[in-house]
């Protein structure tokens, strides 16, 4: 891997340990506030908001100035979103500017990866950043449930600053206070990132023309034969995973008792399994092997169920790192595929801002569905039993359509399976 692979890996972990832990963080505000359960519920579907909204702009964004520089830019609009709920603005309110933030940075993370590394690294390179990923969500809702556990809000809390009234009165505000710095050390290797050299497309004068490209890629992604594979599996993929993360909040008060802090430390869990499956498909998958991994997502979608029957953590935490391990190695191959396929398709941030854009537009739809249903009083049980349902369902209409591909256009996927092969041998 070139030098400038791992701070980009350095960047993204640091944002994303500061994304996962603020999602505690604005959770415990919400709960100390007596919000209703649904606004709990719908902090998921906030974050996605401005990726679905801002689709066919950041992509284009990301392809117009160094991808390092928008990454910078990125991150000082998380601050920002950390300093609106400091200073009372509501959490979904500013929660929503991080996922703005979120949105633009995707595609320049993402996108450089294929202007700073040939074809056959991908799926290592997808590996390595997915498992990091997961590493800085495990050790951030960890470190969000630490900052509002009563040991260290304590001495956060106890701190006094000579001539400076902080206002900060509550766990939740002295958690949000301490991930500003860890956005700063993250804008710090943002700052570290090399200039790949690959020519910039310019923003049009007249944005409203994005729309119409943007729709382009979007439907130039969906007719392409394995474009379609990989942006229909990563799709549901995230969908259900960004939600998952509240629903075994939920699960884990329901049948162990745990309060927000305890509870973090399960979905943390999931993260651990989703590392290992993220770094063993890196090491095993090739880029035209991805397909292969297809039943895995049906196999995912019948286990959730299994959570409905658990009910001591001992039982829950193997059984959720397993979870875990199945989509890592499920979605490391499927990224890699589409990420090839839309980087020769429409360019790197162009076709990551469309993958965002589905992924984003499932976890708001999947998201506000489950918000609407914990207004009217659906159980933790209820949703893993829907969640689960709808991973297998959807997982085997994507297997079925993948094998009519198979016999009906067998030549073209053929001749795209080449390319990735031959890409993968020589890039």
């Amino acid at each position: 891997m070139k030098r400038g692979f791992f701070t980009i890996m350095a960047a993204q972990f640091f944002s994303s340990l500061a994304d996962q832990a603020l999602f505690v963080g604005a959770l415990q505000l919400l709960s100390a506030s007596h919000a209703p359960k649904w606004q709990e519920a719908a902090l998921v579907p906030m974050f996605a908001l401005f990726y679905v909204i801002l689709a066919p702009y950041v992509g284009a964004f990301a392809d117009a100035i160094p991808k390092g520089r928008v990454m910078l830019i990125s991150n000082s609009i998380k601050i920002l979103g950390c300093l609106m709920m400091l200073f009372g603005t509501h959490p979904l309110m500013s929660y929503a500017i991080v996922g703005l933030g979120a949105a633009a940075y995707s595609p320049a993370k993402y996108g450089i990866l294929t202007e700073l590394l040939p074809a056959s690294q991908l799926v290592k390179a997808n590996g390595w950043i997915e498992g990091l990923t997961i590493a800085s969500i495990i050790l951030g809702v960890l470190l969000g449930g630490q900052l509002i556990g009563p040991n260290v809000s304590h001495v956060l809390l106890s701190l006094d600053f000579p001539l400076i009234d902080t206002s900060i009165d509550t766990p939740a505000e002295a958690a949000i206070s301490v991930l500003i710095f860890v956005y700063l050390v993250a804008a710090w290797f943002n700052t570290r990132i090399p200039d790949t050299g690959v020519p910039m497309r310019p923003m049009p004068k007249r944005l409203l023309v994005l729309v119409p490209d943007f729709w382009r890629c979007n439907m130039r992604l969906w007719r392409d034969r394995l474009g379609q594979i990989s942006l229909a599996t990563t799709t549901l993929f995230w969908g259900v995973l960004g939600n998952l993360k509240y629903i075994v909040l939920g699960w884990a008060a329901v049948a162990l008792g745990y309060d927000v802090a305890k509870a973090s430390a399960l979905v943390g869990v999931v993260a651990v399994g989703t590392a290992v499956g993220a770094v063993v498909a890196s090491m095993r998958m090739k880029l035209d092997q991805a397909t292969r991994v297809i039943p895995l997502g049906i196999a995912m979608g019948l286990l959730v169920l299994v959570l409905n029957f658990i009910t001591n953590v001992w039982v829950a935490a193997p059984f959720l790192v397993f979870l875990g391990a199945l989509g890592g190695f499920l979605v490391v191959p499927m990224n890699a595929l589409l990420q090839h396929r839309g980087h020769n398709l429409m360019g790197a941030g162009r076709s990551i801002a469309v993958q965002n854009f589905n992924e984003q537009l499932c976890i708001l739809v999947l998201g506000a569905m489950y918000s609407l249903s914990a207004g009217v009083g659906l159980s933790a049980f209820g949703a893993i039993t829907l969640f689960g349902v709808v991973v297998a369902g959807f997982m085997w209409l994507i297997k079925r359509w993948h094998e009519r591909n198979c016999r009906d256009h067998g030549a073209e996927v053929e001749h795209l399976l080449d390319i990735a092969r031959n890409d993968n041998l020589h890039g």
